[in-house]
């Protein structure tokens, strides 16, 4: 049997934090979405942005793997913390943010982002992805039962069944490159 949390890092601020094990498939979602945006930031800063090669590795993340994980937040996630008072206006912030993410993957699927539209992308998302982790995650851990965290577990592995388990690999446009 599995802990019932988990250590997990990998959000930037160097802290171990406790990941319940039934929201840790969406962690490691978000691992890999970070991962994407700090990739995006050096290639920005170092002045090394292939406009079409990021815009479409943004689209092959949304498409194998973003999209589902949405739908699952918005369909199990979001209302189960939603009962919980303290939380409701935090999922409400997390629910506008959604948007104006899908407003992003659109605009990188029709290649309409330029560099400052990418930057604009990866400090939203990362924005996003932290809060979740760190507000949402972190309330529901310390409001809901082991119990009511099992039950959502399991409708989140069924909604997430549909996700590709393949990586999405960096082109040689978008592969991190030492820092010189």
């Amino acid at each position: 049997m599995f802990p019932r949390s988990l250590p997990l890092r990998g959000l930037g601020d160097n802290s171990l934090m406790l990941r319940d094990k039934n929201l840790i498939p969406l962690s490691h979602q978000h691992q890999h979405a970070l991962a994407l945006c700090v990739r995006l930031d050096r290639a920005i800063q170092a002045g090394e942005v292939d406009l079409e090669a990021w815009q479409a590795e943004i689209q092959q993340l949304f498409e194998q793997e973003i999209t589902i994980h949405s739908a699952a937040e918005e369909k199990e996630l979001f209302p189960a913390a939603a009962r919980l008072t303290e939380l409701r206006s935090l999922v409400q912030e997390l629910k506008a943010e959604h948007t104006a993410l899908r407003d992003f993957f659109s605009r990188a699927t029709g290649r309409t982002l330029d560099a400052a539209g990418l930057r604009a992308f990866a400090e939203t998302l990362s924005a996003h992805i932290r809060k979740e982790e760190r507000q949402l995650f972190e309330g529901m851990q310390s409001r809901m039962t082991s119990e009511e965290l099992a039950d959502l577990g399991t409708a989140l592995d069924r909604e997430l069944a549909q996700a590709s388990d393949t990586c999405v690999l960096p082109t040689p446009a978008t592969r991190m490159r030492p820092k010189r």
